[in-house]
């Protein structure tokens, strides 16, 4: 063991072998020796274990990993070829060309976040996006917050704090990440009623419930699941009517938070932010990231009064919005009021994609695959998911591309998904299938020269 622990080199011998290699990098002198000590320090665990000890080659290829580790950022740009498009782990919409364009521009150097340029003096960052929501909406007011969570926790915290929350059982729902509308409510400081049974709610069980501590009616769009068969929910217009004849407000918690009409796309009607302030609802909260297709936010849309009184809580500070969010936000609303959402925002473009045109991209894959000698492809029709709290059960047709007959499949999947760049396939019933739907077009290049490296290999 001695022998061995004397056989390991220097901090300084790892230094001079590794001279070339860290000047053509430009590897920071002290990150080096700290790498190169870790390593050290491993190797001396190894030995301590009963093994043999690293030779100075195998030592400098480990401090290289170990530097192209931690130099390498964890969020990585990644090529969805999973066939869902609003992908939760995926980091759910891309952006468009211009929302980034707009958060590159804004991101660069300063920008009027809190300032009016008008009058030269400080300004409110909320006043970004409302008009732009107001105008698309047709609600009163607008605001802001970082995800559709925090939206409907400020709401019930500004609005509802020591008071009962009347909500359908059938809605007191898991939302992602494990957690849960009673969670959220007990968290403002509502207390939570439950009406009604899970599958069927009327509004008599809403009369029923409601009590001299009442104080609003919450409506939770069920968007990750759906209940079917024997089942009855209350529409958001009867709510309304009952929470203007006794004094409640009414919150929508809209979830998705669609400005278009799915059901033109081949989907079922997702309803819309429009429908719910049409119908009278005091407040609506939606996402930002899902069937908006912009940057993660919670929006809320609804009666100015309540808008303002969130605006003066000390919470809407913890949730505040930064500018670069801001400016993408505002890039992918613009999109919807010049009518142009559908071809500009990618999570509609891809939906609204026609059969036959996502057919012609599949096989132009096979014709690529084929050509760097990839014999296994074949083109099949598929359904690709809507996915990300949207929707749920329902698929759009679509053409795959499938790998069939390859040897360890799984392996050659966990391949694609840790190269550069990685992909991420799906693997169904001993098959490797890349949805064109879902896959960016300035992407198809660097995708099919990856694929047919890995099965090279």
């Amino acid at each position: 063991m001695e022998t061995n622990y004397r056989a390991l080199p220097s901090v300084d011998r790892v230094l001079q072998e590794l001279q070339s290699l860290r000047e053509a990098a430009e590897w920071p002198h002290d990150l080096v020796v700290e790498a190169i000590r870790t390593v050290l320090e491993a190797c001396r665990q190894e030995i301590a274990g009963g093994g043999a000890a690293a030779s100075l080659e195998a030592i400098v290829v480990q401090v290289v990993q170990r530097l192209q580790e931690w130099l390498q950022p964890t969020l990585r740009p990644v090529i969805n070829a999973s066939g869902v498009i609003l992908h939760t782990n995926l980091g759910r919409a891309p952006l468009s060309v211009a929302a980034l364009e707009a958060v590159r521009a804004v991101a660069a150097g300063y920008s009027n976040l809190e300032y009016d340029l008008e009058a030269g003096q400080r300004g409110s960052r909320h006043d970004h996006a409302r008009a732009l929501l107001c105008r698309l909406t047709g609600a009163e007011a607008a605001l802001a917050v970082n995800n559709n969570a925090a939206a409907v926790l400020l709401a019930l915290s500004a609005l509802c704090q020591g008071k009962e929350v009347l909500v359908s059982r059938g809605q007191a729902v898991e939302i992602g990440g494990g957690f849960r509308v009673p969670e959220v409510l007990r968290q403002s400081g509502a207390h939570l009623v439950e009406v009604g049974t899970t599958n069927r709610t009327y509004l008599r069980d809403y009369e029923a419930a409601i009590g001299p501590e009442t104080v609003a009616l919450l409506r939770v769009h069920r968007s990750n699941f759906a209940l079917v068969g024997f089942v009855h929910d209350v529409g958001l217009a009867d709510l309304v009517e009952l929470g203007r004849a006794r004094g409640l407000f009414v919150l929508d918690d809209l979830g998705g938070g669609a400005l278009l009409d799915t059901s033109v796309y081949g989907l079922a009607h997702e309803p819309t932010v429009q429908e719910s302030v049409q119908a009278g609802a005091d407040l609506v909260c939606f996402s930002g990231d899902k069937l908006l297709g912009g940057p993660q936010a919670g929006l809320i849309v609804g009666r100015a009064e309540h808008i303002a009184r969130l605006e003066r809580h000390p919470l809407a500070r913890a949730v505040r919005l930064d500018k670069m969010v801001f400016a993408a936000l505002e890039a992918t609303l613009l999109h919807y009021l010049r009518g142009e959402a559908v071809e500009e925002v990618p999570v509609w473009r891809m939906m609204a994609q026609p059969l036959e045109e996502v057919r012609r991209r599949a096989r132009r894959w096979k014709r690529a695959l084929a050509a760097s000698g990839v014999t296994q492809a074949r083109v099949a029709s598929g359904e690709t998911a809507v996915g990300g709290g949207s929707l749920p059960g329902q698929t759009l047709l679509t053409w795959v591309v499938e790998l069939v007959d390859v040897p360890a499949l799984t392996h050659v999947a966990a391949q694609l998904r840790s190269g550069d760049p990685p992909i991420v396939p799906r693997v169904e019933s001993d098959r490797l299938l890349l949805d064109p739907r879902t896959v960016l077009p300035e992407q198809e290049k660097a995708l099919l020269e990856r694929v047919a490296s890995v099965l090279a290999e």
